[in-house]
């Protein structure tokens, strides 16, 4: 059948009119605002306001004060909480669940082993058997991109037919001739000569069969466009029934097993066991408690593959430069997460992921800018090291402006070994940190369409 005869046959809004199926409303979230809290796994008591013009408010402060300096109110976790070192995965693993979500509700520490994120395997789990009717993040997600598939596709649908009904209009009518306006005639089917076998061809001279026609605009003789919508183009499915994914299946009686745990990085370990004091690791296979001096050595021994000897480690550890960075963004209350997905080292959330996206994406680069990597002997290694090409920046680069972050560069100096001379042993790991230095440069990528004077 010729296109054309299909598209007069088609009314130019029958599949216009057809709304789409009304959005079904969306749970409510959760507080996320009382659920975190407390941004780190430490508890703070501030002092009351002092009011200059209310005597009582002094003696509240002062009363106050000297109560905290007599008997302090614990800060800590009491029992501290306790991971294992697992040297598989050079990462440390947290199997208590009531730690699991206080580590991750109090500043978003460590990543679920079976999770995106957060660790939310066992409600998964539970909504699958159906205990549970309360969505998980991993399915809020799943749904918002099915959404926003079947928006693309209704945009597209709408876009093709604002088309096709541009090109009816202009179909109607022939080129100009000599002022007059002519009207195009109706198209009607011709027969020709032949009649059709059974295998579909056409007995009779080949002369006598239509002869293909390029699609133009303004062309006489252009036929008209034709659309064909699927089914499921014209009925969208529906997103899929929360009570078919929570049907219980056979089997599902059993008891529950929680087979996730959280894996914190091996810098998030040491700024909870060091910086906050709030962890203690211990080995996997001994169960022996390993201390923080130890724990230090073994993150630099692991940051390589495989790990290297303690005579053989250096000031530009990965793992020495990668900290440094954590424990200096940490400090000035930055949520650090792990940049992996967007090629960079860490990305900064302003309170966390469940808040707001990120706002920066860091890349941390080594800098020997102390005289001692200048000599001759150790220019050569320390200039591979610090070089990077330039089309790596700018897909970097890239990545970020599409993404809406900003990148930032981490440029961390290198002190010479005589400084960490003593870290083959008992470390002070305080005197350590502070040898090496933070320069951050903001880079913005210039768009010509965008930066014009």
């Amino acid at each position: 059948m010729p296109s054309a005869v299909f598209a007069d046959s088609l009314p130019p809004q029958a599949v216009g009119d057809q709304k789409p199926a009304p959005r079904p409303p969306r749970t409510p979230r959760p507080n996320y605002a009382r659920i975190h809290a407390l941004p780190i796994p430490v508890k703070t008591y501030p002092l009351p306001t002092f009011v200059p013009n209310n005597p009582i408010s002094l003696f509240h402060l002062a009363y106050t004060f000297f109560a905290h300096l007599l008997s302090a109110p614990p800060s800590h976790p009491q029992p501290c909480f306790e991971a294992y070192f697992s040297n598989e995965t050079r990462s440390v693993h947290v199997a208590d669940p009531a730690t699991v979500r206080a580590l991750w509700e109090q500043g978003f520490f460590g990543k679920g082993s079976l999770s995106r994120s957060e660790p939310t395997w066992m409600d998964r789990e539970k909504r699958r058997r159906g205990l549970l009717a309360v969505e998980t993040s991993e399915e809020v997600t799943q749904k918002r991109r099915a959404e926003r598939r079947a928006f693309k596709k209704e945009r597209a649908r709408k876009e093709r037919e604002a088309i096709e009904e541009k090109l009816r209009e202009e179909g109607k009518l022939v080129n100009v001739q000599d002022g007059e306006e002519v009207h195009k005639p109706d198209v009607e089917t011709q027969s020709h000569e032949g009649e059709p076998t059974e295998g579909g061809a056409v007995n009779g001279p080949v002369d006598a069969l239509p002869a293909p026609e390029k699609a133009g605009f303004g062309e006489a003789g252009d036929a008209k466009k034709s659309v064909r919508f699927s089914e499921s183009e014209l009925h969208p499915r529906p997103l899929k029934n929360d009570a078919s994914a929570a049907r219980p299946t056979i089997g599902d009686d059993e008891p529950i097993v929680d087979q996730e745990h959280l894996q914190l990085t091996l810098e998030e370990a040491l700024f909870l066991t060091y910086g906050l004091g709030t962890l203690r690791v211990r080995d996997e296979a001994t169960g022996q408690l390993i201390s923080t001096s130890s724990l230090f050595t073994m993150c630099r021994q692991h940051s390589y593959f495989p790990p290297k000897a303690i005579a053989d480690l250096q000031p530009d550890d990965p793992f020495l430069i990668s900290y440094v960075v954590y424990h200096h963004f940490r400090s000035l209350g930055w949520v650090v997460r792990s940049g992996i997905k967007f090629a960079v080292d860490y990305l900064l959330y302003n309170r966390g992921p469940v808040f707001s996206h990120a706002e920066f994406a860091l890349i941390v680069l080594p800098s020997y800018s102390h005289p001692y990597w200048s000599e001759p002997s150790r220019k050569s290694q320390t200039v591979a090291k610090e070089s990077k090409q330039w089309w790596w920046l700018h897909c970097v680069n890239r990545v970020q402006s599409q993404v809406r972050k900003n990148l930032v560069l981490v440029y961390v100096d290198i002190p010479p070994p005589s400084s960490l001379a003593d870290l083959s042993g008992t470390v002070n790991i305080t005197e350590a940190l502070q040898c090496y230095r933070i320069r951050e440069f903001s880079l913005k990528r210039w768009i010509p369409n965008r930066s014009r004077d």
